[in-house]
């Protein structure tokens, strides 16, 4: 029989074997599956968003959104928006255009309120909203009164629901503001709000927090939407704010839907202008059926089961046009 220091001795080499294996163990495949399985960046890190092409960026895309945000533009026709604006025309080559889209009527004040109200109300003029005081109700008030929510963001606008003109706030382009049953002028006064930058205000803020509004409008101001400064200008404007919403959860988790429009042409393309649609889902596709602008009045309506109003209620489906419900 081994004497008993011998014993020991083996005793001990068998504990620091084991001690060796189970260290071994620690840093195998076990401890590598836990490392790749660490939580993703939170929101607001430096990371832009899922990796392209993932599938679990794919697996997190709704099928359908369930918000829309509509920015327009002034003034310029389609061939002149595609030569001039080439941020904008890379982003209808990436998510989609409506190569045949028309505004309504000349000048700016009525098609606004075609998008505002499926209707230009008789309105032939740019008058501020004194001279027009619209009874009934718009998408923003339908929306509301019904549970969803809805809002304008204005840039450069002084104060909530501002009815007159003010340096680069043309009041023309804010459409709810014309409204003034009680219900439409109190949601104006709360809904309708300066949109401050891509560092701060109301848009940014919700942007951040994923959480904007069912229906959203936003509004230039006269320079960044190319009426009084070149396409350039309203191109970096683009620029700035489209990658910021784009890398916001709700346009990369596929609820938003952004479209980008143009109120009316120069007077020289049969108000032929471009509109474009952003959407996480969307890759280069071209609708060529025909629509106005009260397809887009249309729009937040069907997104929420309700029916269009006035005009809208006749024109064609654009939302499932392009497959975004």
């Amino acid at each position: 029989m081994a004497s008993l220091p011998r014993r020991l001795a083996a005793l001990v080499s068998l504990l620091a074997a084991l001690t060796v294996c189970a260290a071994c163990a620690a840093s195998g495949p076990a401890a590598s599956a836990s490392s790749a399985t660490a939580a993703p960046p939170l929101a607001g890190s430096s990371s832009t968003g899922p990796a392209a092409g993932s599938s679990a960026a794919s697996a997190s895309v709704a099928a359908h959104v369930s918000k829309l945000l509509v920015v327009v533009l002034e003034n310029h026709s389609k061939q002149q928006a595609l030569a001039q604006m080439p941020f904008l025309a890379a982003q209808a080559d990436r998510y989609g255009v409506a190569s045949h889209w028309y505004a309504v009527a000349h000048p700016s004040l009525p098609n606004y309120l075609e998008l505002a109200g499926g209707s230009t109300f008789g309105v032939a003029d740019d008058k501020e909203p004194a001279a027009h005081r619209l009874k009934g109700t718009s998408v923003f008030g339908q929306l509301t009164a019904h549970g969803h929510s809805a809002a304008t963001y204005a840039e450069s606008m002084p104060t909530p629901c501002s009815q007159t003109n003010s340096g680069r706030y043309a009041a023309r382009h804010n459409p709810a503001a014309y409204f003034v049953d009680p219900r439409e002028r109190a949601a104006c006064r709360r809904h309708d709000l300066p949109a401050g930058t891509t560092a701060s205000g109301p848009l940014h803020d919700a942007v951040v927090a994923g959480r904007l509004p069912t229906y959203s409008l936003l509004i230039p101001d006269t320079c960044n939407d190319g009426h009084d400064c070149p396409l350039a200008t309203a191109d970096g404007w683009l620029h700035r704010w489209l990658p910021f919403i784009e890398n916001g959860a709700d346009f990369s988790r596929g609820r938003l839907a952004v479209v980008v429009t143009f109120d009316e042409d120069d007077h020289h393309a049969g108000n032929h202008v471009l509109t474009v649609f952003a959407a996480a889902r969307l890759q280069h596709k071209i609708v060529t059926r025909r629509f106005t602008h009260s397809s887009l009045a249309a729009a937040p309506s069907r997104l929420v089961g309700l029916p269009p109003l006035r005009h809208g209620a006749g024109s064609p489906d654009v939302l499932r046009a392009f497959g975004l419900r």
